[in-house]
């Protein structure tokens, strides 16, 4: 049952993989660098703190840094531990491939998208009500995680996996949260 279900993931993969050209390489190398978020990643803090003030900004900025850290681990034991060959390093299927990147670590699962969405599920329960199209930032974890497909750095599975365990994370934190604000900073 597994290996038909990683085999349905490498098929998924070469077809999704198969679709990007050599026209778009660069554009998609750029979305998947996180520096060249920044602009995003400022925006969200000015929305951010419009609503909450410098102090509540900085308070919500430490549950958002032990999120991120506490993904980044979970994500790397599941990396060590099933050891999973990335798309760009099974020598099943390189050579049929587009790798436009490449990188020698495991692929299962994926911490960009565990990350994104760790943070989008984070910030957006916080800030759904306060915010008209705050659903909207869930393109940022789609847009980042499919770069990692048309890289040749993941296939679907991986990154599912790493939008489930993201979700996981980012909801459960949004309740530490929740429950000291309740405690810490009542209305």
């Amino acid at each position: 049952m597994l290996e038909k279900i990683l085999a349905l993931d490498t098929q998924l993969f070469i077809y999704l993989n198969s679709l990007g050209s050599e026209r778009y390489d660069a554009l998609w190398l750029i979305i998947t660098k996180q520096v060249n978020w920044i602009p995003f990643f400022l925006l969200l803090f000015y929305l951010i703190y419009t609503k909450l003030g410098l102090r509540k900004t900085g308070y919500l900025l430490l549950f958002v840094a032990v999120l991120v850290l506490a993904t980044d681990q979970i994500t790397n034991l599941f990396k060590y531990t099933f050891q999973r060959a990335r798309p760009c390093n099974n020598p099943e299927i390189n050579t049929i491939i587009r790798v436009v990147q490449s990188r020698s670590s495991f692929s299962f699962f994926s911490g960009h998208a565990a990350n994104t969405m760790a943070v989008a599920t984070f910030l957006y329960s916080i800030f759904k009500k306060q915010f008209k199209y705050f659903g909207l930032l869930f393109l940022w974890p789609l847009i980042f995680a499919y770069s990692r497909i048309y890289l040749g750095l993941h296939y679907p599975l991986d990154i599912l996996s790493g939008y489930l365990c993201g979700f996981i994370l980012g909801y459960l934190m949004f309740k530490g949260y929740q429950f000291t604000q309740i405690k810490y900073f009542p209305l």
